[in-house]
């Protein structure tokens, strides 16, 4: 079966062609970055404005570079959200279309489904059930995949997500936007002890995370100390990072000792860092948990994971057609909107 998927919920125009649900014939990805580095985050407008210029150039590359046509498409799949609207309705549109002209299926995709099953493209991939940590500029969620499309959420970030303290904290230390990147290179030739930034909702039990006053602790010791250079810039870096990956990495072996799962997932594009892909390999080792890393690539927002998400919608017989909306708000194990 060869699904087609369309990706616009943020700053990235994305489309994919997959086969069965876990070979990517294609992946091709037009990002925004360099428009949205000068404000410093991203503007909905001009995010908007980019997918209705990239979108069509996208899927058309995607499917030349899966030496296919439309024609041998067996359905398509769209993010319908969470995102930002303007930036959804762009995707949703084009898919509509091309569902209407073609008569070609059309399931509408959760966002965050898309990164939870992101790690079917690898080669050795799990089968639920199992716990999957969504970790994004916008989204630091811990879910109970039981099955595919039936998922619980065991937990949440009460405020920042951690890719966005990821941007918010690089700002204040003068690095470009998006900020992973850089705090995670920087990290390395640092010390992670250096500074004790705090971890809050350390209680028994808890699962839920809080990174607001991690990024005014970061703020704090700009202000004290000015804006660091050198070892000193290094230092705060690394040590910012390993608060993140350790409240990260606790809180998903609290969790699944509290389900009792067996197997973890780590997907987003927080994902792709360094020192939380190799803490959460040594805690869930320790915990005797399977962890399952996406590579880097498929880590940040791509096509080919809403092409998954949607091959296993098709499977289970979910309902398409024209009356997609989107929702920018759309929680994931919520009912999609037909219209």
């Amino acid at each position: 079966m060869l699904v087609l998927g369309i990706e616009t919920s943020c700053d990235e125009t994305a489309a994919s062609v997959v086969r069965d649900g876990r070979v990517a014939l294609s992946d091709v990805i037009s990002t925004q970055m360099d428009i949205h580095r000068r404000w410093g985050g991203v503007v909905p407008e001009l995010a908007s404005r980019n997918h209705v210029l990239q979108v069509m150039p996208v899927i058309d590359e995607a499917l030349t570079r899966a030496g296919v046509t439309l024609s041998a498409l067996d359905g398509l799949a769209v993010t319908s959200g969470p995102g930002l609207q303007g930036a959804l309705l762009v995707g949703l549109q084009v898919a509509k279309a091309l569902s209407l002209a073609t008569g070609l299926p059309l399931v509408g995709v959760n966002h965050l489904e898309g990164h939870l099953l992101a790690i079917r493209l690898a080669p050795e991939a799990p089968e639920p059930p199992f716990l999957g940590l969504c970790v994004s500029g916008g989204h630091t969620t811990l879910y109970d995949v039981q099955a595919y499309g039936t998922y619980q959420r065991l937990a949440t970030t009460r405020d920042d997500a951690a890719g966005e303290a990821f941007d918010k904290v690089a700002r204040l230390l003068g690095l470009p936007y998006p900020g992973g990147q850089p705090i995670d290179t920087l990290a390395q030739q640092g010390d992670p002890k250096a500074i004790n930034f705090p971890r809050a909702l350390r209680g028994d039990g808890v699962l839920d995370w809080s990174f607001s006053g991690l990024k005014t602790s970061v703020l704090q010791h700009v202000q004290l100390h000015g804006v660091p250079t050198g070892q000193a810039l290094a230092d705060v870096c690394a040590s910012f990072q390993e608060a993140v990956a350790d409240a990260l990495t606790k809180k998903l072996v609290l969790g699944a000792k509290k389900v009792g799962a067996k197997t973890v997932v780590l997907c987003g594009g927080v994902a792709a860092n360094s020192r939380l892909r190799t803490l959460a390999q040594e805690r869930g080792s320790e915990a005797g948990l399977e962890v399952y890393l996406p590579p880097r690539r498929l880590c940040t927002d791509n096509g080919a994971m809403i092409a998954v998400a949607g091959y296993e919608a098709f499977k289970r017989g979910v309902p398409s057609g024209a009356f997609l909306t989107a929702d920018a708000a759309w929680r994931l194990g919520g009912a999609v909107h037909h219209g």
